[in-house]
Formats: C-alpha cells, structure tokens, sequence
C-alpha cells in the first residue's frame, strides 16, 4: 500500500515465519533513503495508510493497531509501539484481500463481513437506494 505522499510503500511479508507489516522507500532514490522498517511487532497483515499523515493502520487477528509515525532526515521513524485503533473487528480471516477500510475521515471503518456473522446493533448498516426519490417525496409530503 502506497503512502498518502507516494514516498512509502506499507507490505505484509512472512519472512520470520508470521507475517508482520513494514515499511520501506518508494522511488528512484529508495536505496539511498535507508532499509525497510519494521512495523508489527505480533502479527499483521493489510497495512492501511490514514489520511491524517501521521498514522499508519493494520490488520492484527480481530484488531486494527494504529503505528504513529513522521519523516525526519527523509527516513521513515516509527514513534511509538503499534496500539489498538478498534479492539473488535469482526473478521479474522486471512483470505488474501483486506476485508476492511477506513474511512477519509478516519473516524470510521468500513467491515466486509461474511454473511453468517454474528450481528450487533452498532454494526448495522443502512443502504437507502433512489435517495433523490426519497428526498423529493419528503419534501413535497410537506
């Protein structure tokens, strides 16, 4: 996954036997600007980058962890240990395309679960189709 800035690329690789997230340069010059660095500390997969250029997001068994991050020197400097972002996903299966997205706004996330999943009330979602329909039937109603 690309950066918001295009300089970094976010990947999962199994390497050490578990797949784990890093990060490493993107560009003509990525030789120059240093090796990849490590993300995850305990498992991750579906690195995610947030929209506020600070954080980056991954998938980790039933939790998205959040790794805050900045440029200094024009290396990539991992600030603190990843933390929980959502401690209850949902999803834990590792079926090889992210089943989860966060939202531009990065207050919300977007679960593709699967259809016999358990269901929770603050999991619900409520699609309105001919919303243009609606709307003029409300407004003429009053």
């Amino acid at each position: 996954m690309f950066s918001t800035d295009g300089r970094w690329l976010a990947c999962a690789s199994d390497e050490t036997g578990q797949y784990e997230i890093y990060v490493q340069p993107f560009g003509r010059s990525s030789a120059s600007q240093g090796p990849r660095t490590p993300i995850s500390n305990e498992g991750g997969f579906y690195p995610v980058w947030a929209s506020n250029g600070k954080d980056l997001l991954y998938q980790s068994g039933d939790q998205i962890m959040a790794v805050s991050y900045s440029v200094k020197g024009g290396a990539f400097v991992k600030e603190k240990p990843p933390r929980p972002w959502l401690s209850k996903l949902g999803v834990t299966q590792n079926s090889g395309l992210p089943m989860w997205d966060i939202a531009q706004d990065g207050k919300r996330v977007l679960v593709a679960a699967p259809a016999n999943a358990p269901r929770k009330a603050d999991h619900d979602l409520v699609l309105l189709q001919n919303f243009l329909d609606e709307l003029h039937r409300r407004v003429l109603r009053n």
